[in-house]
């Protein structure tokens, strides 16, 4: 009974056992995925705002993987083809080229306006190449020191020096200012690409720096860009620079010297040697102390190259005349342009203003290289026969004048631009007296600012009055003025026309009207002619008799004369037609984009008066015989700088003198010295021409009632015989209108001094009845006007002095 007890109780046992696996059999187990969500599940009510950042997290990925995919297609469909196709440029360019691809260098070749070449520009690169072991151990040291540190461990680009480029660009808002071009990226771009400042050209340059390094060993890239990089002034190479500055091989230089050298690369034009000596030295002894630094040099070496002072000696090269500097800087502005350079001249700020110098300097020095190498046919509007008459004038004129400085030049100096007023391009230049010389001479037509003097009056003053509701015959009041300027002899002349105040060079007319309009709206008128030196520090009364920071080149005047000449129309003064390529395919075609400065009637206005000057005023005997001429005298305080710029229908030429270093001149005027120059060059290149007139004006002067009283004035002209300039007419009138001690006033101003003849007499003109007709008049008889310029040195033409407004403190009103 026990036993069947047991019996029931075991198999009651197993039955229970037999149910609890059937249950555990029909229950699966839960799969890693489940057990995932159901943590999640349990996460999510524990911690609802955990678990909802995290998601956030996740979708904010997500839909930022998305945005950078769709970028990325984007920029493919954009970039992609382009990048794709500058890396294979770049492979062809490596793998075509050979050795003889970094020694050879096209001459380029300058035409003048007949089709003529007139110049060659070449550099001498295959004559003085370098075999990698006869270049001096120190020149390799001094260019990987200074140039590229790491040229020996990368493979081409330095993805460091990248990285801070691309911050710099960042902090300066896009702007590239930073290259970091390695030693093998600068050969790419000197070999093979043109000087465009993109991106574009930098991932290129990129490219072929890579596959450079591909092909060449590093000795050999180092031979190919000490051979290749410019070293200024034509040279170009280490052998070449060394020649050309030291007269002497690269072997056979100092450390001192071979660093001197190696300082030039970086920026040809900033540490151009012989322009910029000092920046040239200051660069040096930055290269011998890392030299030092970085081991290459002992301490001793490094004091011993420091202290050394270099003395170039250059070598006797032909001299560059003023047409091949004037050329080769048109060109080197129109490369810059072709590459999407922007030529600006108003800045935000000076930093503003020194980031642009920096671009500009950067970008002039790359493509002035390529002038030397790319075999460019440059066609000019150089007219040679014009520009030898006109370096005759100024030789002649100047020829009694024989002081010269310790090189050598004169120390009085001329300069004269003309230009074509049927197509506004440069036809003659001149920077100078014509000497013997070696090497690039400077071309005071373009690179030299001197202060105008009046001669800036019509371009700041009278032609924008003009536009501003006021005529030639209006009457005008020259009177005495607090805080005003003084006239010649502190003499004034009451009520005149406007025409009579330009004529006459009236200071005080000149100076109310200017702030009539204000010197902000004056100035801005040679700020859209590109005048490049206008300074903050002008913008004052005195600059409407020429009182200026800095000054004006004679490029710019002739330019701006040319422009009323023109109706008020603006053409870019340039003497570059057009540039192709040796094949002939057109790269820069030359074409201008003119626009309207001047109201047109207002240019008419002021060319009407401007015949007056040369025919009763301070230009007086400087109109061209039977031709319709158009003029003004400029002359500064104390005779150092003396201006005429006139004009023909034909030709427009402006012309200065002075001397380098500015000092007195006696007998300087507009009309004596820079007179004399103009009316001969451009009595003889009107010879032969047709009689060509001005257009006549609209007159806008409100009509006068009957019986409105008219001012006389050939009372006026009565007055203005005076060879000081002033009116005559009671013995104290020469002193009682003085204020010397008034240091308010800006004395000085134009002379009329009148010219005696052998035998003593003085030639008073005629009398002027102050009316000058709407530009039709004819010459006057020949024994009021014969048109000549006395051909005595010593005797000046008739001018009054004019008063510049360059006072003590600087032209500037106290």
């Amino acid at each position: 009974m026990r036993a069947a007890s047991e019996s029931r109780t075991s198999a009651g046992s197993n039955t229970g056992n037999g149910q609890s696996n059937q249950s555990n059999a029909k229950k699966p187990q839960k799969s890693k995925k489940q057990l995932k969500r159901e943590k999640a599940i349990r996460f999510k009510k524990q911690h609802p705002v955990r678990y909802h950042l995290k998601l956030g997290l996740k979708i904010m990925f997500l839909v930022m993987l998305i945005v950078a995919l769709v970028l990325i297609l984007l920029f493919y469909n954009k970039y992609g083809k382009k990048i794709l196709r500058m890396q294979a440029e770049a492979k062809k360019f490596v793998s075509e080229s050979t050795l003889d691809t970094f020694r050879a260098s096209e001459t380029s070749l300058v035409y003048d306006v007949e089709g003529d070449v007139i110049s060659e520009l070449k550099g001498e690169k295959d004559v003085y190449y370098l075999d990698y072991q006869d270049i001096p151990q120190e020149v390799i040291d001094a260019f990987i020191t200074i140039e590229d540190k790491n040229f020996l461990k990368h493979k081409g680009v330095d993805l460091k020096a990248n990285l801070r480029a691309v911050l710099v660009l960042i902090k300066n808002r896009g702007k590239i200012k930073q290259g970091a071009s390695t030693i093998t990226q600068q050969l790419s771009r000197n070999i093979f690409l043109t000087h465009t400042v993109s991106w574009d050209r930098k991932i290129e340059e990129i490219f072929i720096a890579t596959e450079l390094e591909k092909k060449y060993e590093k000795w050999q890239i180092l031979e190919f860009y000490i051979n290749n990089i410019y070293f200024a002034n034509g040279y170009y190479g280490i052998q070449a620079a060394s020649e050309g500055y030291f007269s002497k091989e690269v072997k056979d230089l100092t450390l001192s010297e071979i660093a001197f050298l190696c300082a030039i690369p970086n920026n040809p034009t900033v540490f151009d040697p012989i322009d910029n000596y000092d920046n040239t030295i200051s660069r040096r002894n930055k290269i011998i102390k890392q030299m030092w630094e970085d081991g290459k040099i002992s301490q001793e070496e490094y004091q011993e190259a420091y202290d050394q002072e270099i003395t170039l000696k250059l070598k006797k090269i032909k001299k560059k005349d003023y047409v091949e500097t004037y050329v080769n800087y048109c060109a080197t502005r129109a490369i810059m342009q072709a590459n999407g350079f922007v030529f600006r001249y108003e800045f935000e700020s000076e930093e503003d203003e020194e980031d642009y110098n920096e671009r500009y300097n950067n970008m002039y020095s790359d493509c002035q290289q390529s002038l030397y190498r790319e075999g460019y046919r440059i066609y000019t509007s150089i007219n040679m026969d014009q520009q030898k008459l006109l370096q005759n004038s100024v030789d002649e004129a100047l020829e009694k004048f024989t002081e010269v400085t310790e090189d050598g030049v004169y120390k009085l100096q001329g300069s004269a631009v003309c230009i074509d007023n049927q197509t506004g391009y440069v036809t003659a230049i001149v920077g100078g007296r014509k000497q013997k010389s070696n090497g690039y001479t400077l071309n005071r037509a373009f690179q030299s600012y001197r202060q105008p003097g009046s001669s800036i009056k019509p371009l700041i003053v009278y032609t924008p009055i003009l536009e501003n509701g006021h005529y030639p015959e209006e009457t005008v009041v020259d009177e005495k003025f607090k805080d005003g300027p003084s006239n010649s002899n502190g003499v004034y002349s009451g009520k005149i026309t406007l025409r009579k105040a330009v004529e006459q060079s009236k200071n005080t007319i000149a100076w109310k009207l200017f702030e009539e309009i204000t010197p902000k709206v004056g100035l801005r008128y040679l700020k859209r002619m590109n005048f490049a030196k206008i300074d903050k520090n002008d913008y004052y009364p005195a600059a409407s008799l020429g009182g200026f920071t800095n000054g004006v080149s004679a490029v710019e005047m002739a330019s701006a004369y040319a422009t009323i000449e023109n109706d008020g129309i603006y053409r870019e003064p340039t003497c570059i037609v057009k540039i192709t390529d040796a094949e002939g395919a057109v790269i820069i075609s030359g074409e201008r984009s003119d626009y309207q400065v001047y109201d047109k009637n207002a240019a008419r206005m002021m060319t009407n008066i401007l015949t007056g000057v040369v025919k009763y005023g301070t230009g007086k005997g400087l109109s061209i015989p039977n031709m319709d001429t158009a003029g003004k005298t400029g002359t500064t305080n104390e005779k150092k700088d003396g201006w005429f710029v006139g004009y023909t229908p034909y030709y427009t030429t402006s012309v200065w003198v002075g001397y380098d270093m500015p000092k007195k001149l006696d007998g300087l005027m507009g009309s004596t010295y820079p007179g004399q120059i103009w009316y001969d060059y451009m009595t003889q290149i009107h010879e032969g021409l047709e009689k060509a007139t001005f257009p006549a004006y609209k007159d806008t002067s409100p009509k006068k009632e009957e019986g409105e009283a008219q001012i006389d004035n050939s009372e006026v002209e009565d007055e203005i015989i005076d060879d000081q300039g002033g009116m005559v007419e009671e013995e104290e009138t020469d002193t009682q209108h003085q204020t010397p001690d008034d240091s308010d006033v800006i004395h000085g101003g134009e002379q009329d001094t009148t010219p005696e003849d052998d035998s003593g007499n003085t030639d008073i003109p005629e009398e002027d009845d102050g009316v000058v007709d709407d530009g039709g008049e004819e010459p006057l008889p020949d024994e009021e006007d014969d048109g000549l310029v006395p051909d005595d040195g010593d005797n000046p033409v008739d001018e009054p002095e004019e008063d510049t407004g360059n006072t003590e403190n600087g032209g500037q009103v106290p």
